[in-house]
């Protein structure tokens, strides 16, 4: 019997992920003890090379691979190099938090770099049995990273708590994967679509399995209702793990998102769009109400990060609308998918920074996660009170910031779906976009009393901030881009609308 050599070329980025990672648990093995050091620089490393192999393999056409289990399009390009440098940027963040509580051991960087690897899986996966397979790599990488801590009681109920709610979406999703292939007979994303066109399918069957995929995609986004263990896992978990889950993990999610929803079961969409629509609503505004009750920074940022991902919601609703014909149903689609990429793409360039500036404030057994720990910034560092001013701005929508830029392309693609619906739907539509502004007006609060505590009070302690030159650097740089970004949204927008146009 002759098997066919799969083309190794799209999958290059992971080989090279999955031989480092090997590396990095031999250095440690050999060298870890003498040198703490190696493995942060060997993962940093990893990710370089993964980024030029990605780089290199990068180009406009559509490859599938592994028996047509892979994908390599732009779309997942893109993410894949954004996620590489959000991983980085975490890592730079983190090592002078873990140093400092000695957490800096080669399992951690491993993991990372597992978790990174289960990324990239999603983000390329165009068979229900790969894709779970990367959410499984990554799911148990993170539960395993959040209980690091073994000797914080805190760390390891967040842990628990995060093993047990995810297992059960896990379960959800994989349910609702099995109804899917139950009503089609295939588990492969493209020709899931093409039986649903071609009405060989079971409607009903898939209908139930679409719910229990929806319900499961929730959990993994973070969207109420399935946002119960966002604030305990985000407080609990030590704050260099909280940047990492709060990150990348939101690009892969926003990945299966479109592969399952968008290229699998598109012609479920008026199903599954009131679905979502629904989900954006109670997260925009249950996050934003929420987060006004909070003074620990970490509980803050987790439902703030709630009503961020309604809004990425808000704009994959917005993609698909009745009543348009093919051209404007066509441009809706590429506008509206690219307005919510660009805001998962700046919003995780914003938490960096925000989760980044905590850890800039903590040091060896003094977590700086409470409002108050921000008292008297200004006085303590200008520069980085600064820094963390142009990151609630942005956060809060504030012109001219990248997150300005970023509701604004949702809002604007949600109007431009009423504008070509029913007079039913363009009501809905339009009052949901008041919704969402109205809401965000009450979420500027509690992001401008951070700006207020620290230039108007007076600071609990006045030492000076110690972290290593790189991070400072790296910090400020990343606090620069929110603000420059902001005034040249075009770029990122441009390549966003480029990725999506190729590959939907």
């Amino acid at each position: 019997m002759n098997f066919p050599l799969p083309d190794f070329a799209p999958a290059y980025p992971e080989i090279f992920i999955l031989v480092m990672a090997c590396v990095v648990l031999l250095a440690d093995l050999f060298f870890g003890k003498r040198n703490r050091e190696l493995c942060f620089m060997l993962t940093q490393f990893s990710l370089l090379g993964a980024a030029m192999l990605t780089w290199m393999t990068l180009s406009g056409d559509v490859r599938l691979t592994f028996s047509q289990m892979f994908i390599d399009d732009l779309l997942g390009d893109f993410l894949k190099l954004v996620t590489y440098l959000s991983v980085s940027i975490a890592l730079v963040y983190g090592r002078g938090y873990l140093a400092a509580r000695g957490m800096q051991t080669g399992e951690f960087y491993l993991l990372v770099l597992f978790a990174t690897l289960g990324m990239m899986v999603m983000i390329s996966a165009s068979h229900f049995l790969t894709l779970y397979l990367g959410l499984e790599l990554l799911s148990l990488s993170l539960y395993a990273l959040v209980a690091t801590q073994r000797d914080s009681a805190l760390a390891t109920e967040a842990a628990m708590k995060y093993f047990v709610l995810g297992a059960l979406a896990s379960g959800l999703l994989l349910y609702g994967m099995s109804m899917v292939y139950g009503g089609t007979g295939t588990l492969q994303i493209g020709e899931v679509a093409h039986a649903l066109y071609s009405n060989v399918a079971n409607p009903t069957v898939v209908l139930f399995g679409l719910v229990f995929i929806v319900a499961g995609l929730a959990f993994k986004l973070g969207v109420v209702p399935f946002h119960m263990w966002i604030p305990d896992v985000y407080h609990g978990a030590p704050t260099a793990v909280t940047l990492l889950i709060s990150s990348a993990p939101k690009l892969a999610a926003y990945a299966i998102v479109m592969r399952m929803l968008v290229s699998g079961l598109l012609p479920t969409v008026a199903h599954w769009q009131p679905m979502l629509l629904l989900l954006a609503v109670l997260s925009i505004g249950l996050g934003n109400l929420a987060a006004i009750a909070q003074t620990n920074m970490k509980r803050m940022l987790a439902y703030s990060g709630i009503s961020h991902m309604g809004f990425m919601l808000l704009g994959l609703a917005s993609g698909v609308v009745g009543g348009a014909s093919a051209e404007e149903a066509t441009y809706n689609a590429v506008n509206a998918y690219s307005a919510s990429m660009f805001y998962t793409v700046s919003y995780v360039l914003m938490t960096l920074a925000a989760f980044g500036l905590v850890m800039l404030l903590s040091r060896a057994g003094f977590e700086a996660d409470n409002l108050d720990d921000f008292k008297g910034l200004n006085k303590r560092s200008p520069w980085f009170a600064a820094v963390t001013m142009m990151v609630m701005f942005s956060m809060a929508g504030i012109p001219f910031f990248i997150g300005f830029f970023a509701k604004f392309s949702v809002l604007q693609a949600v109007v431009a779906a009423a504008d070509v619906m029913s007079v039913h739907g363009r009501t809905l539509y339009y009052w949901i976009a008041v919704y969402a502004v109205l809401m965000s007006l009450i979420g500027a609060f509690y992001y401008l009393r951070v700006v207020k505590v620290m230039y108007f009070d007076e600071p609990r302690e006045n030492a000076p901030i110690e972290a290593s030159p790189d991070m400072k650097l790296v910090l400020s740089v990343n606090g620069l881009s929110i603000a420059l970004l902001g005034l040249l949204p075009n770029a990122i927008m441009g390549l966003c609308a480029i990725a999506l146009g190729s590959s939907i």
